[in-house]
Order: structure tokens, then sequence, then C-alpha cells
């Protein structure tokens, strides 16, 4: 079995410990990440800034850790020349019941010394396990089970909406395509590496492409919540598709034919599910012979199959916290914890913490109208 090159506490394996000095983390995420942090450091300080985190981790010998969507263009090149290391951290694919910018705890992270699996501009450690890794058959095996797993108990990175698929009145003479949208200043659509770019732009290279075809809009959850700008208006998203679906569910991907995506993880959720996906972006999981590719990826050479991806994507490259033992775990156990929580009214959000519960009670309607601006 190959091991995460991160160093993160990733199956089990311990990463080397130090000081690790954390930029680019709001006030509000802090909490969330302290123990992904201590699996791979003795102590965790934050700075203000690329120059004062390079100042600060120099001092002593330690490593930076910034989360990646809020990385400042000048934090690597100043690493780098004094010889420090970066980490990106970012949200894991099986994250929680309830979106994160609603401000509920994440049950798995990423740690990636490269780069950061949606930024296909450059190498990131996931890209590497794919192109470079020997999966043996029990790897494979526990693989197998775990994607079994998530398509019975239907489980998603947020785990929301519609789960009766048959409340979509759909076709059954036409060619069904699923449409998700994305947030459209999100790291992973500003470098896509695409002119499709945006959900209305998506919707029109679809539609053009598969003119007789039901064509289903999904608009992004967070969109949707009002936490993030974006996504298409209800009038415009009308003139190229047959239905707005913004409680449309992985349940319901059982009655779609195919998945039409610029880098939504919704892609990789609906290839787990045997579905046909489109990219027109440059998502982790394009590029390996799994789907059909606007783009090319003259980095990623090696053909894939859907076990190796669910390997790679779920069991190596993040990390996992179970939030009721206070331990690190294993992918399986936040399948059990995700599909406990979503069976029971309401989500996990920030219980066993009083002072966030309190915070996102008075403060989430002013954090959602800041991220706006």
């Amino acid at each position: 079995m190959i091991s995460n090159p991160a160093g993160g506490h990733i199956g089990g394996k311990t990463a080397v410990k130090g000081t690790s000095v954390c930029v680019g983390f709001p006030l509000w995420k802090r909490p969330h990440v302290k123990p992904f942090l201590h699996s791979i450091s003795d102590s965790a300080i934050y700075a203000d800034g690329s120059e004062a985190a390079v100042k600060r981790a120099k001092a002593c010998n330690g490593r930076i850790i910034t989360w990646a969507s809020s990385e400042k263009e000048d934090l690597a090149p100043l690493a780098q020349a004094e010889g420090i290391d970066v980490i990106r951290m970012e949200d894991g694919f099986l994250r929680s019941v309830g979106l994160g910018s609603d401000f509920h705890l994440p049950y798995s992270l990423v740690l990636d010394k490269r780069g950061v699996y949606y930024d296909p501009s450059r190498p990131s450690d996931l890209e590497y396990i794919l192109e470079t890794g020997r999966f043996e058959r029990q790897l494979l095996d526990r693989a197998r089970r775990l994607r079994h797993q998530i398509i019975s108990k239907d489980i998603t990175k947020y785990n929301i909406g519609v789960t009766d698929a048959d409340n979509f009145d759909l076709p059954s003479d036409k060619k069904i395509i699923l449409v998700p949208g994305q947030v459209e200043n999100d790291a992973s659509v500003l470098r896509c590496l695409s002119e499709v770019n945006t959900d209305l732009k998506l919707l029109d290279a679809v539609r053009k492409a598969n003119p007789k075809a039901f064509i289903i809009y999904k608009p992004h959850p967070d969109v949707l919540a009002g936490n993030r700008p974006g996504g298409a208006s209800d009038e415009a998203a009308l003139e190229l598709c047959d239905m707005i679906a913004g409680n449309f569910s992985l349940a319901a991907l059982a009655r779609v034919d195919e998945v039409h995506t610029i880098s939504s993880l919704m892609g990789f959720e609906a290839l787990l599910r045997g579905k046909e996906v489109h990219t027109y972006g440059g998502p982790f999981y394009a590029g390996w012979g799994v789907t059909s590719d606007c783009l090319k990826f003259p980095r990623r050479t090696r053909k894939v199959t859907i076990d190796e991806l669910t390997a790679a994507a779920l069991i190596l490259y993040p990390t996992y916290y179970d939030w009721e033992t206070k331990r690190f775990c294993r992918p399986e156990a936040v399948l059990d914890r995700l599909t406990k929580y979503r069976m029971q009214s309401g989500s996990r959000g920030f219980s066993g913490l009083p002072v966030m519960r309190l915070a996102r009670l008075f403060f989430a309607p002013y954090l959602k109208r800041w991220r706006q601006k």
C-alpha cells in the first residue's frame, strides 16, 4: 500500500511532528482544524500574512500550513526562498451533514504538500498518488466495499437534499443530463483552466451539444443557502435547461443518464455510482480514462479504475476525525457517523462546542453577508 505523501495522519500513520505556522484561517474555522493540525504538529501558531508566516516558520524551524483557497500568491515563493515547506489544507470529500459554509464540523480534511486537488495547473499529492501509486488487491477490495457502502447509504459530501428520487417527474424518452452548478468565485472554478467557467456558460455548452436532451440544472447548495455568490438566475437558466432542481440529491442519480460539470465533486460522486461523466474544466477525477473530457491533462498519463480512484481520493489522500471519540479514524467510521446524524433531526453542526453554536446562531447572517462582498 502506498503512503500519503503529504505526511498527514492517514490510515493510522503518524506524521513527522514539529511546529506548524498557520496562515489564511478565519477565526471561525480554527476550532474545526485544530485536531487535524495536531495530526502533523506538536504545536500550531497563527500568523497574519505571508511575510509574517515565513518569518515565524524560519524562527522555529517549522512548516507553514495554509487554507488552500485563502493562499496568497506571494506565500509559496517567499517560503521556497527560505527552504520552508508549505502544506495546503482543504475540505475532504466526505465532510459533514450540512454545509461547511453553515459552519458544520468537518469529518475529513486533506493536507497537500505539492498543491491541492482542485487546482489542475500544478501537481497535487492526489494526482501523484493516482499517477505513481501501486494499488494492492487488499486496498482495492476495501475501496470497492467503501464505494458500495457510499451508494447503499446515499452518502455525499454534505448529505443534504431530497432523498426520494420519485419526486422528480422526468421523461422516459429523452436522455437525462444533470448539470450541477458551482460557486463562480470558488478556487476550483477560478483555476479550472477552462473558458467554460460559469453556470450559464456550462448550460449553454451542454445544450448545444445535446439539443434534444432533458437537462436538469442543480444550483450549488452554498448559493441557494445565500452563503456564496454566483449561479444562474432561474430566468436565464430556463432558457437553456428543462428543470431547476435545487434539492436534487445523489439518490436521484439513478434516473440520470449523464452528469456534465466544470469541476464539481458531484462528478466524482456520479462516477462512484456508475454514471457517465463529462468534464469541461480540470477536476481531480478527469484525465484518468473514466470521464469524457474537454481539456487535455498531459501530466495524467495513467488509466485508472473506479476502485483505484476511490482508494486514492477516499482512503489514501484525506485525514478523518471522529468528533464523538475525539480520535482519528477510517473513512468507514465516518460513513457510519454521517448516516447516523443524517437520520436524526437536524445536522451535526457544532454539537459539543457551545461557543461555536452561539457563533453560528448569532453571527452566521453577518458572516454570510461578509462572504459575498
